[in-house]
């Protein structure tokens, strides 16, 4: 005698992080294209803060690595113009305790970015991981026939460590190095725009 097959539960998630999820596990678009990594939106929604937060500290980073060469330059060519001795060490001491400050001011905004950017790696590969986990348990029973356990499980690793490297890592070294370079330019057009202009 025949037997309907058992009704398909609910999506315990959400449908559009589970529909995302399926997205990012399953969708094959070029290498290198900023739009197949469009599934992750949904996942960074909810800590928008979190990344203004992040983002702030890497402009300050950013800043405050640019910042430096200019106060080791008035280090040298400041504290030691001075004729007199006394004079000279206490220009020393100043321009000494500005580099100071700005190292430690490099060192603060670098590891606030880097606790912010490495927080928030975590934390969407974890909402990844749930996601594209209830995802699965809400398939038919024809999905874990026709598919083997052990693939699904393999990608849902493999893929979500990639995730987290993006998140983590690759991407806020690639905004730094992006604002890095355009205050650059900004320093050297302002420092010297006759040598810039020759270099351009």
């Amino acid at each position: 005698m025949d037997t309907a097959a058992p009704a398909t539960p609910p999506a315990p998630a959400p449908v559009e992080r589970a529909a995302a999820a399926t997205s990012v596990r399953t969708a094959t678009p070029a290498k290198g294209k900023p739009r197949s990594l469009s599934g992750l939106l949904p996942f960074l929604r909810p800590y928008l803060g979190r990344i203004a937060l992040a983002g702030a500290f890497l402009v300050l980073a950013a800043l405050m690595t640019l910042i430096f060469p200019v106060a080791l330059r008035s280090l040298i060519d400041g504290g030691l113009s001075a004729a007199d001795k006394g004079t000279q060490l206490l220009a020393l001491r100043d321009h000494f305790l500005e580099l100071f400050g700005v190292a430690v001011a490099l060192g603060l905004f670098s590891a606030g970015r880097y606790y912010m950017v490495s927080w928030l790696g975590e934390r969407v590969t974890a909402d990844l991981r749930n996601a594209v986990y209830a995802h699965v348990l809400n398939q038919s029973p024809e999905f874990f026939e026709t598919t083997q356990t052990g693939e699904v499980l393999s990608r849902l690793t493999t893929d979500t460590t990639l995730v987290q490297t993006v998140v983590g890592s690759s991407l806020s070294v690639g905004l730094r190095n992006v604002v890095m370079g355009i205050r650059a330019m900004a320093m050297l057009i302002w420092s010297n725009p006759y040598v810039m202009a020759q270099v351009l």
